[in-house]
């Protein structure tokens, strides 16, 4: 059903799963943008991944917001970042959404 029991870590999501990730649970919605370097090719700039996210809120509340594959994104008490994307792009085919699956890390405040 629409409250499936969140992943108990977000090293492996799917878009549309929820994760805890070490505190907040998360959830991928869309890919914004995947212009990463494909794996096959040298780039001169190595391209990135824009995910658009949702922040499930205690109480159920969602709140949107972005993070960029590399980058810390404020988020609750810390900053969450985007820590890797799977699988590399290629140059031979799309990758098909649902064969997406992203790790987070979560840096919660002190």
């Amino acid at each position: 059903g629409e409250e499936a029991t969140p992943l108990p870590d977000a090293s492996h999501v799917a878009l549309g799963q929820r994760a805890y990730a070490d505190g907040p649970i998360i959830q991928p919605v869309a890919v914004l943008e995947d212009s990463r370097c494909p794996e096959n090719v040298t780039c001169v700039w190595a391209g990135q991944l824009r995910l658009k996210m949702i922040w499930v809120r205690p109480g159920g509340r969602s709140q949107p917001f972005e993070v960029t594959l590399g980058k810390q994104t404020p988020l609750a008490d810390g900053t969450i970042e985007l820590a890797s994307v799977s699988p590399a792009r290629r140059t031979d085919g799309a990758i098909k959404p649902e064969d997406y699956r992203f790790a987070f890390r979560f840096m919660g405040g002190l």
